[in-house]
């Protein structure tokens, strides 16, 4: 799938002062209830600080800002601003400026892809790129750097898969990284070898350090741009407020500047990445859980478990069915993990940790049902991103233990083509389960993992309800019986994602107290078919009661 949401047309976004006391009149709106339930208003007032003052009745919102100005929508559709609940947010801007390989249909369309991308930009020290997927190309095997170096043999090549969870490369870049056949794979990483043990192009999950360890860093103008571009991308698609899954302190130091000058256009609940050295200098004042109104937070840590079902480093309790040499990988041993997690939360941070295969999950299931005890720390609200392919018997456990399964509905949909064909009829029952987390009682925090995904949160609820990609495949829907309704769909991108980020009493609905993060849309999710979710245009986004969007 293309992301063509990243075009120059996204750098049109812009933010307009909002006036003293705003009402916005004549508005189809929707909101929700603490309980869940879907509530409808016509009127929303809102002061100079952005701060929802009223909810309800033209007549209601009047008499508490008489004084307002009044902008009407003319009967259009307003929603809460949407959230997504995991996305990485620089990573985003940075596809802009790299070879985009989401579009060829075969290896030799991403091959001609590097080749012109090479031609067009022959300044550039590497040849970054994003977004290749050998399951589509129907290989049976991954791409290698001999047919990387057809193409360019100059300078180093390095293309992200889809998954962000393996990397191709060239020779050149191999060279430079100085990984030969004697290169041991690293803990929690694998180099794909031929049949005499020569790397042959593709590093997965730890192994891809091997090169990106030598990959020259952005400059910090570099990095504003690549941000500007992101937040303009987020803006155009109605998300108000986004959980950045691991950053560093130059990405800290960014949000935190950007936030003093009112250049954040889209709320930003970041997580530290890991709990080295930048968590040692980003911890060493406590979790940061309100910046700036509310714009920024720092508050959790983004650790992983294993990699990716795609590229098979996601962790499997039994051999993969489609390849019975393998189970993945575990990144650390049990010790390790559980070391990383105690220093997390000891230092009271929220913790998230990346588990897609079952025995990922299950490692950090057993995990927390040591350590939260041990702190009494459930109301951090700990989380597993992705919970992926999770052993049925493992799912009642997220429920006992209090932690939130943090889901993206676009994977499932996207995933679908290799998915069962990886862990079999079996396994995939407890795969992609959002049915069976929410029966049980289970807050699901939805995300898309941009950009790995569309960031176009209509794309989730779409996904979510349909259990279809884009082109609304497979008839009926995959697994349907896994599907969301519209409205735990919808509380899925507002309220409990909110509540995953400890936000749920200042965003996620519109509710007077809380911020006027509100969009306005083409059309009536809730009154046209399933099937036309996806195709929602965003017509305004507002974030703190300043339009930040407009078509």
């Amino acid at each position: 799938m293309r992301p063509t949401f990243l075009t120059a047309a996204l750098l049109a976004a812009f933010a307009v002062p909002a006036h003293a006391d705003t009402i916005i009149d004549r508005a189809n709106g929707y909101t929700l209830n603490a309980a869940g339930q879907l509530q409808r208003f016509t009127s929303l007032a809102f002061d100079d600080l952005g701060r929802i003052i009223a909810v309800g009745s033209e007549q209601e919102t009047a008499a508490a800002l008489p004084r307002a100005e009044h902008i009407d929508v003319q009967g259009k559709t307003l929603l809460p601003g949407l959230i997504d609940a995991h996305g990485h947010v620089f990573e985003l801007g940075e596809i802009a400026s790299g070879v985009e390989l989401y579009s060829p249909a075969s290896l030799n369309g991403a091959v001609r892809a590097v080749a012109d991308f090479a031609r067009a930009h022959p300044k550039n020290a590497w040849i970054i790129g994003f977004g290749w997927n050998q399951e589509i190309w129907k290989l049976g095997r991954f791409p290698t750097a001999a047919e990387l170096d057809v193409v360019v043999r100059d300078r180093p090549v390095l293309l992200h898969r889809v998954d962000g969870h393996a990397i191709w490369v060239n020779t050149k870049a191999l060279e430079m990284a100085g990984v030969t056949r004697e290169t041991p794979d690293p803990a929690g990483g694998k180099i794909e070898r031929d049949v005499s043990g020569k790397p042959t192009g593709v590093l997965v999950d730890a192994a891809m350090e091997l090169v990106n360890k030598v990959v020259p860093l952005p400059t910090p103008a570099e990095a504003r741009a690549t941000l500007d571009v992101a937040l303009a991308s987020l803006a155009k698609v109605g998300l108000t407020s986004v959980h950045d899954a691991g950053i560093k302190v130059v990405q800290d130091d960014i949000y935190r500047d950007y936030a003093d000058h009112g250049k954040l256009t889209t709320r930003v609940y970041a997580m530290i990445g890991d709990t080295t050295a930048d968590f040692d200098e980003l911890s060493k004042d406590g979790p940061l859980k309100s910046y700036a109104n509310d714009v920024y937070a720092l508050a959790a840590v983004k650790l992983y478990s294993d990699g990716a079902l795609g590229s098979r480093g996601a962790a499997l309790l039994a051999p993969y069915s489609d390849m019975p040499s393998t189970k993945g990988l575990l990144f650390y041993p049990d010790a390790e993990m559980r070391a990383k997690m105690n220093k997390a939360m000891k230092a009271g941070y929220q913790v998230n940790i990346h588990a897609i295969g079952d025995a990922g999950n299950h490692q950090i299931l057993d995990a927390y049902a040591q350590l939260i005890p041990q702190y009494k720390n459930v109301e951090l609200r700990h989380r597993i991103e992705h919970a992926q392919v999770v052993a049925p018997e493992d799912i009642p456990r997220f429920k006992q233990l209090g932690i939130i399964p943090s889901m993206q509905p676009t994977h499932a949909t996207s995933d679908q083509n290799m998915a069962e064909q990886r862990v079999g009829h079996e396994r995939i029952k407890g795969a992609y389960a959002w049915r069976t987390f929410l029966d049980q009682g289970s807050k699901i925090a939805c995300g898309s993992d941009f950009p790995i995904e569309s960031p176009n949160p209509f794309e989730g609820l779409h996904a979510a309800v349909t259990r279809q990609n884009n082109a609304n495949v497979p008839v009926g829907g995959w697994y349907k019986n896994q599907a969301m309704t519209l409205t735990e769909a919808f509380r899925c991108f507002t309220l409990d994602a909110a509540w995953a980020a400890h936000q749920e009493n200042v965003i996620g609905s519109l509710e007077q107290g809380k911020w006027a993060d509100f969009i306005v849309v083409d059309r009536d999710i809730f009154k046209i078919s399933p099937e036309q979710l996806g195709k929602t245009q965003v017509l305004q986004t507002w974030m703190g009661g300043k339009r930040v969007y407009k078509k």
